[in-house]
This record gives structure tokens, sequence and C-alpha cells, in this order.
């Protein structure tokens, strides 16, 4: 891949698939692509909902800490009503409101806006408010994946389809790289 989109915490696991690839390169001739990380804008690192100075992760204890793809409506509005906030009221992005820059880095990832157009938009408001507001936003582009995956998942035949295509795919990709992998360091003359 060219370009492979990775969380802000995730760059360094890329660096070693460039750093091999560019030894390689430099050492027999250009043979692996040198893949540059996609990083969002927004949304590049999300946080705990439970605890907003540690980054959200689908492995934590605390079920209320994440939200998951597989979590249904009422599940979301929950979670973001318990997410952790600020001492005080206002809804804006600062390095002393983790909580509250934590929930516009959500809304802004899945609506698209920036951070100053929803600080603008929630103005006044209540936390409540926002936080309904946050929860909306995400399932709006979580039920729609859901409902796909539903659909995709009752039909075995063709999972199986995709996964027999993509396999043949990726072994003569994988094939033809490894012989010019083996023909440059010498195992075939």
């Amino acid at each position: 891949a060219d370009i492979v989109p990775v969380g802000a915490d995730q760059k360094q696991h890329l660096e070693i698939t460039r750093d091999i690839a560019e030894r390689f390169n430099a050492r027999y001739s250009p043979t692996f692509t040198v893949p540059q990380p996609y990083i969002s804008k927004s949304g590049g690192k999300i946080m705990s909902l439970a605890n907003p100075l540690v980054k959200m992760s689908k492995s934590d204890e605390n079920i209320n800490a994440y939200i998951s793809l597989d979590d249904d409506a009422d599940t979301i509005v929950r979670k973001f009503r318990r997410s952790v906030t600020d001492s005080d009221s206002e809804i804006k992005a600062s390095k002393g409101k983790a909580g509250i820059t934590n929930l516009l880095t959500i809304y802004c990832s899945f609506t698209g806006k920036s951070i100053q157009q929803a600080e603008k938009e929630f103005e006044g408001k209540n936390y409540g408010e926002f936080k309904s507001a946050v929860a909306q936003s995400v399932i709006e582009k979580i039920i729609p994946i859901q409902k796909k995956k539903k659909e995709i998942l009752s039909d075995k035949q063709y999972i199986e389809q995709i996964l027999e295509k993509g396999k043949k795919q990726a072994a003569e990709i994988a094939y033809r790289t490894l012989q010019k992998v083996y023909k440059k360091i010498g195992f075939y003359s």
C-alpha cells in the first residue's frame, strides 16, 4: 500500500515496515513500496470516555470507556451520558479540559465540523445537550455500518467467495514479490 490509515499512536508500527522496505530497496534495488502514514486531522487519537487522559481501547476492562461498532443506539447514548467531562460547564477545547476536548474531537470526527464550529454550535448549551449530540453523531454513522455488517454476515456463500478471491489475489501478488526478492538476494541465479 502507498498510504496506510493509522491513528497517531499507531504510527510507530508503520515505521518498521518503512525501515525494512527502505533498507531492502537501498541494498538490492527498488522492490517494496515505502508506505506513508495517513493520520486524519480530526480524530487521529481518540481518548477513553471514562478517563480522557488515556487512549480509547476496546480491551479496556471498563465497557463504558469505549464505543464498539456493535453497540446499539441506547448503549451509545448511555456511554456518552456517563462520559467524563470537566468541572466547569463551558464547551470549549483546551489542555485543562481533557473530557470536553475528547468529546469535541469525537463529534468533529463524525460530523466533519471543525473544533471552532462545534464550540460555536454548543456555546451556551449544557453538557447534557452536548453529550446527546455527540452520541447522535456517532449513532448516525454506526447504525448503517451495523446494518451492512449484518447483511454481509447473513450471506455465508458471499463471504466464502470474497475470501477465496482475496486469497488467490494475495497469493499471486506475494508469489511475484517473493520471486523478485529471491532473485535479488541470490537464491536464484
